[in-house]
């Protein structure tokens, strides 16, 4: 079986991946993220203030919203090798890359929706904010039954040569681990859990590129022993 689709997607993640970081940190919210303790009045005077910026960063993201999909369908793909447990865990984990991406482009749209129309109701624009940021920062159960599929596939593959090293298992579910407190993000203003806290938003965004970095080295040579073994395969 030739690797060559595997290895073309699995290289667009650090070109969009990077693109995606820029987006990021021009936009105007983000760094540093709006307080969810801003009154309706303050953040329509934001959202007017940096208007064009904004609204420049959520057409870039709409663009660029799946470009880490193609990471999460190749590990999703090298899942469906690991002959000792069942396909299951793949295709659970291909369901949760869909229920991740829809959230974020949700996410990214509720900013837009906001900036759509600048003058209208300041009331209307903080919900359109608030839905946003929930939205973009909450929704850690498709990220965490992800890692813990992953984790329970390796756990399972008993044979010597098992498509994925052990510690890649270990690596999961701790991910998984410090991916919970974003969860609170819904019930808190302020502090650490809040949207723009150091657990909710910091740990969580912080965590995913780790993740991400880290997948991306671990497909690399899984990937490559997998052309191997196809090499070594009498015809």
């Amino acid at each position: 079986m030739t690797t060559r689709g595997q290895q073309l997607l699995l290289w667009t993640t650090p070109v969009g991946g990077v693109l995606l970081l820029i987006a990021f940190l021009n936009f105007p919210a983000m760094w540093p993220p709006l307080s969810p303790q801003m009154t309706p009045e303050d953040v329509a005077a934001f959202y007017r203030e940096h208007h064009s910026a904004m609204l420049g960063v959520v057409v870039i993201c709409n663009i660029l919203g799946t470009v880490l999909v193609p990471i999460f369908a190749t590990i999703a793909v090298q899942m469906m090798r690991i002959v000792n447990s069942s396909k299951v865990f793949a295709v659970t984990y291909i369901a949760a890359i869909a229920m991740g991406a829809t959230a974020f482009i949700i996410a990214d749209y509720c900013w837009g929706v906001a900036l759509f129309r600048p003058d209208r109701n300041p009331q209307l624009i903080s919900l359109l904010n608030d839905l946003g940021w929930i939205f973009f920062i909450a929704p850690v159960g498709p990220l965490i039954a992800m890692n813990l599929c992953l984790a329970g596939a390796i756990y399972l593959d008993a044979r010597p040569d098992p498509v994925f090293p052990r510690w890649v298992a270990h690596f999961n579910v701790v991910t998984a681990v410090l991916s919970v407190p974003a969860a609170f993000a819904i019930t808190t203003k302020t502090g650490p859990l809040a949207w723009d806290g150091s657990l909710s938003f910091t740990l969580r965004l912080t965590t995913l590129a780790v993740y991400v970095g880290v997948m991306f080295i671990v497909l690399l040579g899984v990937i490559s022993r997998q052309g191997d073994e196809a090499v070594e395969m009498p015809a």
